[in-house]
């Protein structure tokens, strides 16, 4: 796991790709959250892919990013 004494911008930017994190970010409406594995990141914008899309989010609108666990294993259909 990353320090999590960095801010939001330099902890995207000095993380590895293919790590699974969560980044909060600004949105028109508020703010919203992107749970997923990163891509990529860079000095404009970090690239996270969620279960749905890739989600490409300019840096200078991120809140708050920090590396989260794998998810729990799926459950077995009955």
């Amino acid at each position: 796991m990353n320090p999590p004494h960095l801010p939001p911008r330099q902890f995207l930017l000095n993380a590895t790709p293919g790590i699974r994190v969560v980044v909060r970010y600004k949105i028109e409406d508020g703010l919203t959250d992107a749970l997923g594995y990163l891509v990529a990141s860079n000095d404009t914008v970090c690239t996270v892919r969620t279960r749905t899309s890739d989600v490409d989010i300019p840096l200078a609108m991120v809140i708050a990013a920090k590396e989260v666990p794998p998810p729990p294993p799926r459950r077995q259909a009955r």
